[in-house]
């Protein structure tokens, strides 16, 4: 069986990035940091390589957190697993309202 991989780069990440292909709706992935710790989690939705996916349940009106930096806030509640885009998230840079 081929692993599938996702990683966290920083720890104050919450979410993590698909280095895998083939992931769709309830694959396991295994969730890496960079201090060597596993998480396994089924994923919610089809995600291709590249994409993000939430590696715990965020708040509508939260941060999005990847590379330690805010990319952006939660369009609505994202459960632990589920593919984070455009399509529950939006972006706050250069709106004025921050």
């Amino acid at each position: 069986m081929e692993l599938k991989i996702a990683l966290k780069v920083d720890d104050k990440d919450n979410v993590a990035t698909i280095f895998a292909n083939g992931i769709t709706d309830g694959t396991e992935v295994e969730i890496r940091d960079k201090k060597g710790n596993v998480d396994l989690v089924n994923v919610i939705g089809d995600i291709p390589y590249g994409h993000k996916i939430a590696v715990r349940d965020i708040k509508k009106d939260e941060a999005i957190m990847k590379y330690g930096e805010s990319i952006g806030g939660a369009s609505q509640d994202i459960k632990k697993g589920e593919y984070v885009h455009i399509h529950n998230m939006e972006a706050r840079r250069g709106r004025g309202d921050l």
